[in-house]
Order: structure tokens, then sequence, then C-alpha cells
């Protein structure tokens, strides 16, 4: 089988569709039958990339401020080079794991994260919001089989769009083996670097943008006694995202207090040391289509304070606090039990590493990999 797979989303610093679409094409090279070919926007290759182009966001932020419609023009461009790859490739299937898909003579699977954009557009960039509104929908319609990363964007998808289901297929996904809970002497080297103690800090991990909501995170912060506050500082692992000003307001004394540690993108290895060294992961965002920071801390036995909305109950069950993400109280009392009870956030633990053992990349690639042959199948029955 020759599978063509969009992986543009590897050329900047790893997001979650980053990290989604560089695990499954890790676990796709290793099967043995497929051969895989990754198109990363100005060309193909079948060397997966690990790294992000250096200083990309400042080449893209020129290339926007010089071209008009530059959305545009760059889709143009590449749709001839993918065109032309698939056709050299011969591509049997073509999945697109960042939502946007291109068009393919052939049986396509789309990889849908979330309605975001619909459901919350001013939580989102105008522009991004206009673009995702001119491709996602044609893509959609192509597409021969929906991969979504929950039931719950399963639900959105048939309610927006009317899609039927047996088009839909959610697939969960993995939990990376470096998150995993580990020792003071484990953390000790790396949170020293950021002059943190193992077990004494709050955890918040997310690109900086309005739909994390990260504003009633620092609110409830700042309803702990000062004392807490001083002996567990609230740590901010994300890059800087968009609509951020707001934010940064309300960041700023806190930082300058020490209260509020912003440490921006971390590679993983280091990520999964401060996640490992967290008292709690606070994930109050209004929606998700999955969250895999929420798993990551699962894995690493951290408790996990996360909405009760959207996918978050999905993935963490009954292992963490949910709570309504619009009230600070709710997330101060969260924070308060598992500071003060330690019983309580040891059977947590326990819970969450037993949950995020039944979530494995290994498991999502058999899935998709299942998928593709469905496509393939489909597409065969439809021609006889």
């Amino acid at each position: 089988m020759k599978v063509a797979l969009n992986a543009t989303a590897l050329l900047t610093p790893l997001t979650g569709i980053g990290q989604y679409t560089y695990q499954l094409a890790k676990g796709l090279q290793t099967i043995s039958g497929l051969e895989l070919d990754l198109f990363y926007g100005s060309g193909w290759s079948k060397e997966l990339r690990d790294r992000p182009v250096h200083n990309i966001a400042v080449y893209k932020t020129l290339f926007k401020r010089f071209t008009p419609n530059a959305y545009g023009v760059n889709r143009f461009l590449q749709q001839k080079r993918f065109t032309r790859g698939v056709l050299s490739n011969k591509a049997e299937v073509y999945h697109e794991p960042n939502i946007l898909a291109f068009k393919f003579n052939g049986p396509s699977v789309i990889t849908v994260h979330d309605l975001s954009w619909i459901r919350f557009p001013e939580t989102h960039p105008v522009e991004r919001v206009r673009a995702m509104n001119t491709y996602f929908e044609p893509g959609l319609r192509r597409a021969a089989l929906i991969l979504t990363d929950s039931e719950f964007v399963k639900r959105e998808i048939m309610d927006v769009f009317g899609v039927k289901a047996e088009r839909i297929k959610p697939v969960l996904l993995g939990v990376e083996s470096l998150f995993y809970p580990r020792t003071i002497e484990d953390t000790r080297s790396v949170l020293k670097r950021h002059n943190l103690e193992h077990g004494r800090y709050l955890l918040a991990v997310g690109t900086l943008e309005p739909r994390k909501n990260l504003q009633v995170a620092l609110r409830a912060y700042m309803q702990l006694p000062q004392q807490i506050r001083k002996d567990f500082p609230l740590v901010l692992v994300g890059m800087n995202g968009w609509r951020t000003s707001a934010l940064e307001l309300q960041i700023a004394p806190l930082v300058s207090a020490g209260e509020v540690r912003q440490i921006g993108y971390l590679p993983r290895e280091e990520l999964a040391m401060v996640t490992a060294g967290a008292l709690t992961l606070i994930y109050p965002s209004i929606y998700e289509g999955f969250g895999l920071p929420p798993l990551e801390a699962m894995a690493c036995g951290v408790p996990v304070i996360a909405s009760e909305v959207s996918s978050l109950p999905e993935v963490v069950g009954d292992t963490g606090l949910l709570i309504n993400p619009h009230d600070d109280d709710a997330v101060a009392q969260a924070i308060l039990r598992l500071v003060d009870d330690q019983n309580f956030r040891q059977h947590l633990s326990q819970k969450a590493l037993a949950r995020s053992a039944e979530f494995t990349w290994d498991k999502c690639v058999k899935q998709t990999i299942d998928v593709y042959r469905q496509a393939l199948n489909d597409q065969c029955n439809t021609v006889l």
C-alpha cells in the first residue's frame, strides 16, 4: 500500500497536531508492506523530520506581510507540488492529518481534530477562520473516510455537517514512552535549570491562546492563600500564540512576584521531566478534540484538573478533577484539594497511570491503517 501523508505540521515546533503527525508517521514507517511518502510543502521525502525548520515563524511572517492573499497563494503553490508528487509516487491513498485536505484523484482520509474555529471563532485569528471556512468543507466532502481523535468530535461533525456516522472513525491518540513517573533524582537536573522543585509547583501546558482558557487558571491561582502561591508557583509551558495581549497583562505582575514562571516551549524530553515533577496539571480549556497534555500528565502519575466539557472527560475519566472551565472558584478549590490531600492525590495518581496505559500510539497506527484499507476497498467495490 502506497500512502501519501501531509507532513507540513512537522516544519514548525510540534504542538498537538504536529505530535499526532509525527507519531503516526513514525509508526507507519515500521509497517511491512506500507510505503510512506511525506509531503513537506515545498517537496516530498521518505525521511521523517524530527526538528522544525529554523526561523520558520520569521519566514511565515514576512511572507504574509509582503504577499497579498498569502494563504491562498501558498495553498495554490502547495497544491501544484502535492499533485505532481502523488502522481510521481503513485500514491494509492492520501491521508491529511492537518484538517485542510488537498485535492487528490483517489481515496483520501482526513483527520478532523476539532471544530473550534466554528464553535469558538473568536478564539482564532481572523485569517485562520477565513481559510478554514474556505478549504475545510470541500476536503471533508471529498474524503472517503474521516478520522477523529474522539467520539466527541465525531458527534460534532455529524451535528454541524450532517455527515453519516459510518463515514467517521474515532481513533484515540496515544502517549509517548517518554512520559512515565519519575523520581526526584530523575528530574533534578532539568528542574534545577528552571528553579523548580519536584512536587512543589503547579503546571499548565499549551500554546498561549484564548481557547486554552489560561486566564481562568490564573484567576483561580490568585485566589489561593499567599503562602501556597509562594510554596507552589504556577508554571506555564508553551509557545506564544495569538490574541495574548490581555493574558500577558494578567501574567506580568504574577511573574514579577515570582508566583508564575513562564518558561515557553520545551523539547519533548524536557517537557516529560517538567510534567513528571508537577503536583498537578491544570487544563481548563473551553474546547478540545482530545487533549494530549492531560494524557501525558496521567502517564506520569500526575493528577489532572481539567474541564468537564468537549472531549476531555473521554481522556481523563474519573482519574482527575473535572471542573466547569468558567468557574474560577471551582478551579481554586480543586487546586487546594490536591495541595492539601496527599492520600487523595496518590489515589488519583494510581488511577491515572492505569487509564493512560489504554492509550498507545501502536493502537492508533494499527486502527489508522485499517481505515486506509477500508478506504481502498470501498473504492474498489465502487469501481466494480
